[in-house]
């Protein structure tokens, strides 16, 4: 991979269906929503400016993307933290240094934003998954992630 061949940015309102192009490589099945939620939604993403979504171009083209909220804090003298999720690179692609690459970008941003921390969590259990995370610089056992649902239509 040269790196001349690789440009990280964040996406802009054209980029939408590059983005939910590489979302049907993150999950064999997703959730359906309509045009315009989808839309809004993405509006929201990019007028926020603690929200990054950034897409990772090679050769032209969009391979991997990922999001980054910077989080304001009270603790941590006050600085923030960061959240990334939504983590994909297109199948083709993978094992290649491109999610790395992401990864590292997103990191320096949110380093640049003075976060004391960013969190990652994955449902994925593969090892090459964890091999990507941990070289970008994700350390595995130092808390333990929990995740709450909202109950089901019509209560629990």
């Amino acid at each position: 991979m040269k790196r001349d061949t690789l440009l990280v940015r964040e996406a802009v309102e054209e980029d939408l269906g590059a983005v939910l192009s590489l979302y049907a490589h993150l999950h064999d099945a997703d959730e359906e929503d309509d045009d315009r939620a989808l839309e809004r939604a993405w509006r929201e993403i990019l007028a926020d400016p603690r929200t990054h979504l950034f897409l990772l171009e090679y050769e032209g083209a969009p391979v991997s993307t990922c999001v980054l909220h910077i989080l304001p804090n009270l603790t941590r003298g006050t600085r923030p933290y960061g959240l990334v999720e939504n983590v994909v690179t297109r199948r083709e692609y993978r094992n290649r240094g491109f999610g790395t690459a992401l990864l590292n970008h997103a990191l320096e941003s949110a380093w640049e934003e003075d976060c004391y921390k960013v969190m990652l969590l994955t449902g994925r259990n593969e090892q090459n998954v964890f091999r990507l995370y941990e070289k970008a610089g994700f350390a595995r056992g130092v808390k333990e992630g929990l995740i709450a649902y909202p109950p089901p239509p019509g209560g629990l």
